[in-house]
């Protein structure tokens, strides 16, 4: 291959891999606090399991003047465990929410957040919110990266004391095969605060740059390759 070729290609694959290191810039919130994005962004929920004798649906709600409206349900489960009270009311995908991945687009500058909603034995058990603010400031779910699931399941009181720790998952969000861990209380048990009642993971959907960006480069290779051999022709 020409040398030419070969370093303009080289600048621009190098060029392109800043253009992807930077997407996450796109986000400004994802966690307690809130979720918003500079940028439309998609984004790919996996549900990993729930505990507790209530069923619950984790939605998407779009914010407005501190009012939350459900825009779009990721998972509804259709019983509250695998095997009534077995391991704490376990549920696991494929048994109480259907299997499979979900993934949502959030729109660019939009305010959003994620709620549980929750039944017990058909009757309403209230909804709690991602963003503190609107569960009257109490923190009802945590984010943390792929360490956060392991911590939660070792924690040994009633309690998860390092809740507070674990309130923003956007450096998470873009790790690519896990992302960010994102695991619900929903005020069962006395607010036991174990936040173990829905788990769910939560990864950022990367926008085709990579491919682009090198089919343009070459595209532009190509065209300046044509103009030379035009202008030495005539």
């Amino acid at each position: 291959m020409n040398t030419k070729i070969l370093s303009a290609l080289t600048a621009t694959a190098a060029v392109t891999a800043m253009l992807g290191a930077a997407a996450p810039a796109h986000a400004f919130s994802f966690g307690a606090n809130g979720i918003s994005f500079a940028q439309d962004q998609e984004v790919e929920f996996n549900f990993l399991e729930s505990h507790g004798a209530y069923t619950s649906s984790l939605g998407i709600y779009q914010v407005n003047n501190s009012v939350a409206s459900l825009v779009s349900t990721l998972f509804s489960e259709t019983k509250s465990s695998d095997n009534g009270g077995a391991n704490e009311w376990r549920g696991t995908s494929g048994n109480t929410v259907a299997s499979g991945l979900v993934r949502f687009t959030f729109l660019a500058n939009q305010v959003y957040t994620l709620g549980l909603s929750s039944l017990y034995y058909g009757n309403s058990a209230g909804t709690v919110y991602s963003t503190s603010a609107l569960n009257g400031g109490s923190q009802q779910a945590v984010f943390g990266g792929s360490s956060l699931f392991g911590a939660l399941n070792l924690e040994k009181t009633n309690k998860f004391g390092a809740a507070g720790s674990f309130t923003n998952g956007l450096t998470s969000l873009f790790d690519k095969g896990f992302g960010t861990t994102i695991s619900f209380d929903d005020r069962g048990n006395g607010n036991d605060t174990d936040f173990q009642d829905f788990t769910v993971t939560a990864e950022a959907v990367p926008e085709p740059m990579t491919m682009t960006g090198l089919a343009l480069g070459l595209g532009g290779l190509i065209a300046a390759r044509r103009r030379r051999a035009s202008k030495a022709a005539s």
